[in-house]
């Protein structure tokens, strides 16, 4: 009786869960199709659905810029922090040097403080050396910061065999070729955990990023997104409702692209060997 009350239980909660969850997601999404700019609905479903929100976005706004400039930004950063990641976990994880000891705690302090912390620095930087809408420098901005990535993936790194490592030098194999043949490819579950984290990131970064790019045409989607309800006249919420809906099957293609490796990285970067 007990077992079969407590299941009810975890059952109604994990409905309100949902039911909390997906609120936010579906007032957004109905929004978006409402009529007018008053983003408060009188019901959930409005009576009257509308397109001219999505028409105004593609044809009055530079949305398409936004999100061609934040894909630009997601692929090329996320695609960098995979080879600092992988270079960088490999060496902690299975080379021994002057150091490493040291390395690993400073990863772990680097963790702890966000990187809204450098703006101050950030904004140094910029106005010294011209860097304004500089996307080359903010990419190597955003590249850098993989801590938390570096970790995760060495965590993945130590439950490998180094059995595998000893064999493949035994045949003949250098250090690279072992990282490379051998490490890599069973690691490509946790490589693809570490680009879809990449990608989110950088694609709802704003801070730094509103730090560098400062005209319309050089704008992320974050920013695009920011400036629709910070209008001194007026908030365009339906406006941003709509394009917060089309701005979210990005996500959503990467990770059904790479979802069968996701659920094995996921579990097996909690688990070390």
């Amino acid at each position: 009786m007990k077992n079969r009350r407590a299941l009810w239980l975890s059952r109604i909660f994990i409905w309100i869960v949902i039911v909390l969850v997906m609120f936010p997601v579906v007032w957004i999404v109905m929004s978006s199709f409402s009529a007018g700019d008053s983003f408060f609905l009188a019901s959930l479903f409005p009576e009257k659905l509308s397109l001219e929100h999505y028409v105004t976005l593609f044809k009055e706004t530079d949305f398409t810029v936004w999100v061609l400039n934040s894909l630009k930004f997601c692929i090329i950063v996320a695609c960098i922090q995979l080879v600092l990641t992988s270079l960088a976990a490999y060496a902690f994880s299975r080379l021994r040097f002057v150091g490493r000891k040291y390395g690993l705690m400073a990863l772990l302090v680097l963790q702890v403080f966000p990187n809204s912390m450098a703006v101050a620095g950030y904004y140094i930087l910029i106005y010294k050396f011209g860097l304004v809408d500089n996307s080359l420098a903010l990419i190597f901005v955003l590249a850098g910061g993989s801590a938390y990535n570096i970790w995760l993936l060495k965590s993945y790194m130590d439950g490998l065999p180094v059995e595998l490592d000893e064999a493949a030098m035994v045949d003949g194999a250098n250090q690279f070729q072992v990282f490379y043949k051998i490490i890599m490819p069973l690691a490509m579950p946790q490589l693809a955990v570490i680009f879809l984290f990449s990608f989110i990131a950088t694609y709802s970064e704003y801070v730094i990023t509103s730090i560098f790019l400062q005209t319309p045409k050089s704008m992320t989607l974050a920013l695009g997104l920011q400036s629709f309800i910070s209008d001194q006249f007026a908030a365009h919420w339906t406006l941003f409702s709509a394009a917060a809906v089309i701005s979210s099957l990005p996500i959503m293609i990467v990770f059904m692209c790479l979802q069968r490796f996701i659920q094995n990285g996921l579990v097996a970067g909690g688990v070390k060997g």
